[in-house]
């Protein structure tokens, strides 16, 4: 495997640390005072920290399409949804970092970056957690570690993740099998949006479960040995697949890309059906095209950024006709780049 497809079924590494103010209950629902004690006191540390380039975003006062955006680009979880009335968020320019409040707790401190990088997720977070730290208090136990409002994320706080394309362990039914084996090292695996979601286009997320009596070199290091196994494993069954028939992976691939490139109604559940397949046949050197681009790809023509770009809110048909109109253009433009 060439150098730049050493982590080809790995799209995105995320690191979440949860954190809760000392001084405050941790369930703040009923309490609006205390909400916005809670964001100007993060706010203020922040501002004296000297981190820069974060906007204060509410989720009250984005429309539900605008929610959706931030939850498809992964810049906030797929539960934040659900805080429509009292969540808070932080989020940084450069569209890696957000500062999560009223999620769970009090603060998950979030940063997302592509590819098999943990550790400069990791890196991104404790820069923010450090900045805090220094003009907060955190609710802190010198035995068991952070305490949190759910006992699942006390110790340490963090949950780190891998998001990756699997679609040959999936076909082979291997995904079982995987759950069972990352289980025992503390690991679990959920669908492309966390806990509760499906896993559309074969799509992944594999993170730690447990916090409490794990250090943060055990986390990162043990969900990435795990990272490096899966990869393995799914290339073996890509050369498998290759080897029982080439003709008919190649047919998949190159349909895929047919109906993805000529379709004039094209459904979400479709897309990401066709979208696992040509990211197959070019992780697999089938297709001459980067895995970047099919990657943006996928954020770029789901529901809300299909709507935010149309500045429009159809749905069904109409938003399926202009989904197979935006595909055409998205890949067109690819192939431009390509030559």
């Amino acid at each position: 495997m060439s150098t730049e497809n050493q982590f080809a079924s790995v799209m995105l590494s995320r690191v979440r640390l949860a954190r809760d103010y000392a001084d405050l209950p941790f369930d703040l629902t009923e309490k609006p005072d205390l909400r916005e004690v809670l964001i100007t006191r993060t706010w203020n540390a922040m501002t004296l920290s000297g981190l820069k380039g974060y906007e204060l975003v509410r989720m009250g006062e984005l429309s539900e399409n605008e929610r959706n955006v931030l939850a498809e680009s992964h810049r906030i979880s797929h539960q934040f949804l659900k805080r429509t009335e009292t969540g808070a968020a932080f989020l940084d320019e450069k569209q890696v970092v957000s500062v999560m409040m009223m999620e769970d707790d009090h603060l998950r401190i979030q940063a997302v970056l592509p590819g098999m990088n943990l550790q400069g997720a990791a890196a991104a977070c404790f820069e923010v957690d450090d900045a805090l730290s220094r003009h907060v208090e955190f609710a802190f136990d010198h035995q068991m570690g952070y305490l949190t409002a759910c006992p699942a994320h006390a110790g340490t706080g963090m949950r780190a993740s891998l998001m990756m394309h699997l679609p040959m362990l999936t076909h082979y039914k291997q995904m079982g099998n995987v759950g069972q084996t990352v289980a025992r090292v503390g690991l679990s695996i959920r669908g492309v949006y966390g806990e509760g979601t499906e896993a559309l286009g074969n799509i992944y997320m594999i993170g730690n479960q447990a916090t409490l009596g794990r250090s943060e070199e055990d986390i990162l290091s043990t969900v990435t040995a795990v990272g490096r196994q899966l990869e393995e494993m799914e290339q073996v069954y890509r050369n498998k697949a290759m080897a029982q028939n080439h003709l008919l992976v190649e047919d998949q691939v190159f349909r895929a890309l047919g109906l993805l490139t000529g379709s004039r109604l094209m459904s979400l559940s479709e897309f990401f059906r066709l979208w696992s397949s040509l990211r197959m046949g070019i992780v697999q050197g089938i297709v001459p095209m980067q895995t970047d681009v099919i990657d943006a790809l996928l954020t770029q023509v789901q529901n809300a950024h299909l709507r935010a770009y149309l500045e429009t809110d159809m749905d069904g048909e109409q938003l399926n006709f202009y989904r197979s109109t935006r595909l055409r253009q998205l890949l067109r433009e690819a192939v431009i780049r390509k030559k």
